[in-house]
């Protein structure tokens, strides 16, 4: 499938840039474009003409229609007739495409036409989404020489990906998808081989030094044929596929970050159960829950999302739910990295802003999973508390004056995790200045408290460790 040839698409390249990509663009219409992105039209159509800038903005900011004559000239070089045929333009004069930029400023055209939601064809391609940007963010972004796109829609993350690797493999089982992506790839002037199949399958065989994947993860009865959204396996057996890959498809060091929907089953832990995916050996995992829903929320969100209104598909979704004990469905990402020994596997809920980008946050916390700490590191290990951690406390007046009910210490940095801890572990952390190793701190805490140094230690290291994976306490 084909929507417009590269000749074409580079007519369009040079109409993009001239009349869309512009500074000049920016510097007129700037102060209606940020409102009219919530929907208040107001200074941006005070200003709109029937130019070429203003043409392109009507269609692509405003979705609204344009007379021939102004449409011809703001398409040009494009032809109009080339740019119907395609579906670009409607034969009313409305753009039949959306486009966005990403950060970057690279065009994306997609299905996702400005202000509509819903109503989606069955094999609508996606433009620039919420979990598309939870993607991008947290895919590490150290120099790689390959790369791999599962599920690439519209090319989003290929092109990001494209930013660090020398090379970059995109995949979708959607024609038209790989069609919008080999179009913005022309736009773009950037390169990539884009295959067409299932999942894994067009790529059987080859490994990659980074693979990303915003799959169609959606948990619905399967085969229900929404390609965007449903990958047609049970549940939500598509991101215990692609983990389970991980060692397959990666080269050493290589990593895998994919996002997904998990069920949260009655009497399980979802973090068992995520866990459970990933291969027992060589992978180091950091599993992120950014939310957890109920299933008639989600079906609802799904079903608004589809522009389906059928009760009765409704009625037969939350059916499978109920007759697979589901509680709720968890949204997140999954982080793998190749790493030779014993899997290592971490599961976090993580539902608080974290300090951007997320790319750091996983670079961190992939880090410390792959330097496991034994007792005997710890107690030599000049420990101090981490920047940016601050002591909170919780008291009420007694008898004896403010009396401390809760004390616990929260990151403003990083993660923004928060841990509770009792009076002796406030007191060991506040000696942590990364002067003195955890061994001497405990025997000075040991005669103190008249205790033995090897039992003290044995008790406290295990939340030691947790605070140092945590990323509370730090080396010198």
């Amino acid at each position: 499938m084909e929507l417009l040839s590269d000749a074409e698409a580079l007519l369009l390249k040079e109409s993009f840039e001239r009349n869309y990509a512009a500074e000049s663009r920016y510097e007129r219409f700037g102060t209606g474009l940020e409102p009219a992105a919530r929907g208040d039209y107001r200074a941006l159509l005070a200003v709109l003409e029937d130019d070429p800038q203003s043409v392109w903005t009507a269609l692509f900011d405003a979705g609204l229609a344009v007379e021939e004559g102004p449409l011809e000239r703001a398409l040009a070089p494009l032809p109009l007739e080339a740019a119907r045929r395609c579906g670009m333009v409607t034969p009313e004069g409305a753009a039949g495409w959306g486009l966005e930029s990403d950060p970057e400023g690279r065009a994306v055209f997609s299905d996702q036409r400005h202000g509509i939601s819903g109503a989606r064809g069955r094999e609508h391609v996606l433009g620039i989404g919420g979990a598309s940007r939870l993607l991008r963010d947290a895919t590490l972004t150290s120099p790689v020489d390959s790369a791999l796109d599962i599920g690439t829609g519209s090319g989003v993350q290929a092109f990001h990906l494209a930013s660090a690797a020398r090379s970059v493999c995109a995949t979708d089982l959607s024609e038209r998808a790989l069609a919008f992506a080999r179009l913005n790839a022309v736009v773009n002037g950037l390169e990539a081989e884009f295959l067409r199949g299932d999942l894994l399958e067009p790529v059987a065989g080859r490994t990659f030094d980074r693979v990303v994947a915003n799959p169609p993860f959606v948990i619905a009865t399967p085969g229900d044929g929404w390609t965007y959204r449903d990958g047609g396996r049970e549940g939500d057996g598509i991101a215990a596929e692609l983990a389970a890959a991980a060692p397959q498809l990666l080269n050493p060091g290589g990593t895998l970050q994919f996002l997904a929907n998990w069920l949260h089953v009655e009497g399980e832990d979802w973090r068992d159960r995520v866990a459970s995916w990933i291969p027992e050996e060589d992978v180091t995992a950091w599993i992120v829950q950014r939310d957890a829903v109920a299933p008639l929320d989600y079906v609802r969100t799904w079903q608004r999302d589809a522009g389906d209104e059928d009760p009765r598909r409704a009625a037969a979704w939350l059916d499978w739910f109920d007759e697979h004990r589901v509680e709720a469905v968890g949204f997140g990402f999954v982080n793998l990295k190749l790493t030779p020994g014993r899997s290592a596997v971490r599961a976090d809920s993580v539902a608080q802003a974290v300090e951007a980008p997320w790319s750091a946050r996983v670079a961190e916390v992939l880090a410390r999973l792959e330097a496991p700490l034994e007792p005997e590191d710890l107690w030599g290990a000049a420990l101090r508390v981490a920047d940016g951690v601050r002591l909170r406390q919780e008291a009420e007046v007694g008898e004896s004056g403010w009396e401390v009910g809760r004390q616990w210490i929260e990151q403003t940095r990083g993660l923004r995790l928060a841990e509770e801890l009792d009076p002796l572990l406030v007191e060991f952390l506040a000696s942590c200045d990364g002067t003195v190793p955890v061994g001497g701190i405990v025997g000075v805490f040991a005669e103190a408290y008249e205790s033995e140094s090897g039992l003290l230690y044995a008790s406290m290291f295990p939340v030691l460790k947790h605070l140092v994976e945590r990323g509370f306490l730090v080396g010198p």
